[in-house]
């Protein structure tokens, strides 16, 4: 009886695998969705400031300029492991040789030119809502920027996270969820929705992540645990910040908080690159952090 059941049993189980193998793929942005665009490195320009690409890929200790060089190395300390920026200047050792399909690719489907799954420490779950032509343009403008041969460390995760390939099962989990806020409503809620959800990408700091490391959606900017250990991040949702429309403005454009204190850490490079925003840009996010569901902190 046991060997009559062994062979379909080890059928059902090569099935399984292959399945599982299957739907974990990684699944790379088509060439043909880029068909007749190019990027605009000057309209890149602002993108990628507005992107935060530069606060992780400088070098350690590097400033960040007008100019500056992506030759990567830092460290992002996690309960997973820890993570280190690659090299991703114009570089054969960086993202040099890559197609302008491959780089949008890694931004919104978090595919390296290889074809591997990237970690989500690059926030592709956030980016992938940006359009191909705002991705397109980051691109043009990484490549007019400075090269760099310098490699940085591999990462240096825990088991099982060092299997990319149950990326494929995370992103199942979390990748390709669309929008927090399905129907903004009006222009200004969709430009602020645009900006918070996608480019700025501010969930993936100020939102609780799950067990797996996913953005609770259901918190969604309910404050969250600081990645490095180190205090935690606050809530940026109804119910969570109790300054006025005025008072959140202000502190997006210069980092000043109705107490005169100021903005610290990763935070300070995020409203460097909010201050170049136009006016409306500013109300526009102040509408949407004033539009989505309140509900109370993350304990």
């Amino acid at each position: 009886m046991i060997r009559r059941l062994a062979l379909p049993l080890g059928a059902l189980a090569l099935a399984a695998a292959a399945a599982g193998w299957w739907a974990t793929r990684p699944a790379p942005l088509e060439p043909a969705a880029l068909e007749g665009m190019s990027g605009d490195a000057e309209r890149g320009a602002q993108l990628f400031a507005l992107a935060g690409c530069a606060s992780c890929h400088v070098a350690p200790g590097a400033e960040e300029g007008d100019a500056p060089v992506l030759a990567g190395g830092q460290a992002f300390e996690t309960t997973y492991g820890t993570f280190h920026a690659p090299n991703i200047s114009p570089s054969p050792a960086g993202v040099g040789e890559w197609s302008d399909a491959e780089l949008v690719s890694a931004m919104a489907r978090g595919v390296s030119a290889e074809g591997a799954h990237l970690y989500p420490a690059l926030p592709y779950t956030s980016y992938e809502n940006a359009t191909v032509q705002d991705l397109l343009d980051i691109a043009a403008h990484i490549r007019t920027l400075p090269a760099s041969d310098a490699e940085p460390p591999p990462n240096d995760l825990s088991f099982p996270f060092d299997i990319r390939r149950t990326l494929g099962a995370w992103k199942i989990l979390y990748a390709g969820r669309g929008w927090v806020m399905e129907e903004p409503g009006d222009a200004g809620l969709e430009r602020g929705r645009y900006l918070v959800e996608a480019l700025v990408h501010c969930g993936q700091c100020h939102t609780p992540r799950t067990a797996l490391g996913g953005m609770d959606r259901d918190r969604w900017l309910q404050g969250a645990q600081n990645p490095d250990g180190e205090g935690r991040i606050p809530g940026i949702a109804p119910g969570q910040l109790d300054w006025s429309d005025a008072d959140i403005a202000a502190y997006l454009k210069t980092g000043l908080t109705p107490d005169y204190d100021s903005a610290g850490g990763q935070m300070v490079a995020v409203v460097d690159h909010l201050g170049t925003l136009p006016d409306e840009d500013i109300d526009a996010i102040v509408a949407y952090l004033r539009a989505i569901p309140e509900a109370p902190a993350d304990g």
